[in-house]
């Protein structure tokens, strides 16, 4: 589709072009987007009808947003405005410049200029500022059969009808009907007879992650997020927190791999920027390789009496190390998957000894037999084969414990991954290597 797409805008056969792309559904001609330029980009958003150019609009990247804000007149803007979701038209101003933002608020209405900025001020990754406020809402005294008929008069406009609200005249939740089950039952029946009162909701404060787990552990497409007064205030729906695992995941990845995090996507991100997001923690990471540094400066007079024993540095640093990544990355994604709480770092401990253990000696025994086979004395090849168990211990345990303490510090537990654990871990073993080196070269 994408050379036909070209060659139609090439040829400057519009009337073509855009029967071509009625029959194309929007997450695809946004797919088409990332392949053009501005130019040819802009060219085809004019020629799509104007609801369905907002469902293309809401799939593209922040970026081509604002080429296409910027280059279409002000009538035009509003219009898509208009048609996009409430949660995606928030989403929409939140990234966009502060005077786009101001040419949306002078056309809306005192009551739609009140929402938005209401919106606008929810903490940023909160739950009010990832709800829409375009659900479906009963009253306890309708019949099924006035719901339905409710349902279909106001629905057509709402992001969702599969799950309705009860409110009372406070307009705070009561309780939650499905469509399902008011198509199924008797229309003769009350809404307070068959909603269901045993619900899960979230507040506008909680974090995004926190709704996340929600909608995980209880396989939701909803949840109704409501103010300390338990009024409902509006509903988060799965695309959206589809889009919330994504971002984190990737936050995640980034922060693992020593980067600080980024929204800016790899092809149109600057050289500047890439450097600037992960100078700080090379840095960081640089510095603190002093410290092997130093140990190895004083135990000079070790390698110095065994030169062999350099020979092994890198063995010993690379073996811990990935030790340690094992199981910092096991327990950080615990963490973020709510299956290793902060109450668990003696279970984690535990656990991590056996399985230091248990990997551990394998690797010191084939270790010692490798060393002994190249003609290494048997000395040496015993220190070089107890550190490589040592290590391995100290760093599945260091790897295991640490993320869970950057939890209860309130950090981010995906800063304790393969970088820094790999430098922790370095200089452990080096001084538990130098040590047992020490002692048994005096024997």
């Amino acid at each position: 589709m994408l050379e036909k797409v070209i060659e139609l805008i090439d040829e400057k056969k519009f009337p073509a072009l855009k029967e071509e792309l009625k029959e194309m559904r929007a997450v695809d001609i946004a797919e088409i987007f990332e392949e053009l330029d501005v130019k040819n980009c802009i060219i085809i958003f004019r020629l799509l009808p104007k609801d369905f150019a907002a469902d293309v609009f809401a799939y593209l990247s922040s970026q081509q947003r604002k080429d296409i804000v910027s280059s279409i007149h002000e009538s035009h803007l509003n219009d898509i405005v208009d048609e996009l979701y409430f949660d995606d038209m928030i989403d929409f101003l939140e990234e966009m410049p502060a005077n786009v933002v101001k040419r949306i608020l002078v056309t809306a209405t005192d009551e739609e200029r009140k929402l938005i900025n209401q919106f606008l001020n929810y903490p940023e990754n909160s739950a009010g500022s990832l709800m829409t406020i375009e659900y479906v809402d009963l009253k306890k005294e309708m019949t099924i059969k006035e719901a339905l008929n409710h349902i279909k008069k106001t629905g057509v406009d709402k992001e969702t009808i599969y799950t309705s609200y009860v409110l009372n005249e406070k307009r705070k939740l009561e309780g939650i009907i499905s469509l399902r089950k008011l198509v199924l039952l008797d229309e003769h029946l009350l809404i307070s007879d068959v909603m269901n009162e045993d619900y899960i909701t979230s507040t506008t404060l909680d974090d995004q992650e926190e709704v996340a787990q929600l909608f995980k552990k209880y396989d939701l497409l909803t949840v109704p997020v409501v103010d300390k007064e338990g009024r409902l205030v509006g509903i988060i729906t799965i695309d959206d927190i589809v889009d919330v695992i994504e971002r984190e995941n990737t936050e995640d990845f980034q922060k693992m791999a020593a980067m600080a995090p980024t929204d800016e996507e790899y092809l149109s991100s600057s050289v500047f920027s890439l450097a600037r997001k992960r100078i700080v923690w090379l840095l960081i990471l640089m510095i603190t390789a002093t410290f092997t540094e130093m140990i190895i400066a004083s135990f000079e007079s070790v390698l110095a009496a065994v030169a062999v024993l350099a020979a092994s540095i890198p063995m010993l640093m690379n073996t811990a190390g990935n030790a340690g990544s094992q199981s910092s990355t096991l327990i950080i994604r615990g963490i973020a998957l709510g299956e290793v709480q902060l109450t668990d770092y003696l279970k984690v401990f535990s656990k991590e000894l056996r399985v230091s253990m248990v990997v551990g000696i394998p690797l010191a025994t084939v270790n010692f037999i490798r060393m002994a086979v190249l003609g290494n004395e048997l000395s040496i090849a015993f220190t070089v084969s107890l550190t490589l168990l040592l290590a391995t211990m100290m760093a599945k345990m260091v790897g295991g414990i640490l993320p869970i303490i950057a939890k209860k510090m309130k950090l981010d537990p995906a800063i304790m991954a393969g970088p820094l654990i790999t430098t922790i871990v370095d200089v452990l073993s080096l001084l538990v290597y130098f040590n047992i080196a020490s002692v048994l070269i005096k024997l």
